[in-house]
């Protein structure tokens, strides 16, 4: 399951944003540019219009997380998006959903997959979740938990593995992610991790077989 929050924001404190002037300056040093593009959210009045419920693949159930578990942002824009990261609940689906909806909880995926393939969404992929534990994964990553033990063979069914794939190549597409080891990994891989997930048990192959079927059905 998602790493507790180790990433925290940088906080703007005594930073003044010059909204007018469109200056901002942090004693004498002038805040610089792409920091700013990352901070739009926190100027007042400033909102991206974003659509309740709105869901970003197609047949997914939206379903809140925690505001406490991820960082509004305005990705690709300001962070792009160029992995995705492979999650293992440890536990069941009801129990995954009830954690990222608590505040206490400090993390949490973007997606959620069942073992009958059914896919919830829990945090926009414009947004940071608080998902592996480590601030620049986290900041251009997008994470799947997936229903399950990773000590469980039988927690990887092939509905959740096809709906996963199907997930998986659509986010690849919409953000120009090659499909490969190096951009879709495991959280285990994610330096600074303690967490072993998906595990042995993952089929790495017949995983990346199915997304590379599914991205070129897509195209």
């Amino acid at each position: 399951m998602g790493a507790r929050r180790s990433d925290s924001d940088r906080r703007i404190g005594r930073r003044a944003l010059l909204v007018g002037g469109a200056a901002a300056a942090v004693g004498t040093a002038v805040l610089a540019r792409d920091e700013l593009s990352h901070l739009w959210w926190r100027l007042p009045g400033v909102e991206k219009p974003r659509t309740p419920g709105a869901v970003d693949f197609r047949g997914a159930q939206w379903v809140a997380a925690s505001s406490a578990n991820y960082r509004r942002a305005d990705r690709p824009d300001d962070y792009a998006i160029d992995r995705v990261i492979i999650h293992v609940t440890q536990g069941g689906f009801a129990s995954a959903v009830k954690a990222f909806q608590d505040p206490d909880h400090q993390a949490a995926a973007h997606y959620i997959v069942r073992r009958d393939g059914h896919v919830t969404q829990m945090i926009r992929e414009l947004d940071v979740a608080f998902q592996a534990g480590n601030r620049e994964y986290n900041e251009r990553g997008v994470g799947i938990e997936h229903e399950g033990f990773v000590e469980r063979r039988s927690s990887f069914t092939d509905a959740m593995y096809a709906s996963s794939a199907r997930l998986t190549a659509g986010i690849c597409g919409r953000y120009g992610i090659p499909v490969d080891r190096e951009h879709v990994i495991g959280h285990v891989e994610v330096p600074g991790t303690d967490h072993t997930d998906p595990g042995p048990y993952w089929d790495w192959d017949r995983y990346m077989g199915l997304v590379r079927s599914a991205k070129t059905t897509k195209s």
